[in-house]
């Protein structure tokens, strides 16, 4: 799968690459924001040509077409897991921490997705941020 085909499938849910990018901003402390958008920009469309990446965004995509579920039921830890595996394989341990950071607060486009999508796309958010903190500190 291309990444411009992803990108189609995220944008039929709403997802945009801008949407990503202010999600991420959002709860971005640091100095020079233009720059840091422009570098995760980079690093985003990077990663949405990963197949690992792809099929676990598309597994969301598709549990949010196929599954029938209400609301963002506590007993439901399906979607948590996609969103921590998608952090983790791009950000490793450290990406867990800010998973859950954006996972609680949910910024920008996380406030209006259903649970898997909110998750996946939330794991994303921070797995790429959390390399972008780590280039930095190469």
């Amino acid at each position: 799968m291309k990444s411009g085909e992803l990108l189609q499938r995220l944008e039929e849910h709403g997802i945009t690459l801008d949407s990503m990018l202010d999600t991420a901003m959002e709860l971005y402390i640091g100095n020079n924001p233009g720059e840091t958008r422009k570098r995760l920009k980079t690093l985003v469309l990077r990663y949405l040509k990963d197949i690992n990446v792809q099929a676990l965004l598309m597994a969301a995509l598709l549990l949010e077409g196929d599954f029938e579920v209400e609301g963002d039921p506590v007993n439901l830890v399906a979607d948590e897991l996609i969103g921590i595996d998608i952090a983790e394989y791009i950000g490793g341990k450290m990406a867990l921490f800010n998973f859950f950071y954006y996972d609680t607060r949910k910024p920008g486009i996380l406030a209006e997705l259903p649970p898997f999508l909110d998750d996946a796309v939330g794991g994303f958010i921070a797995g790429c941020m959390t390399k972008l903190f780590q280039e930095d500190g190469e």
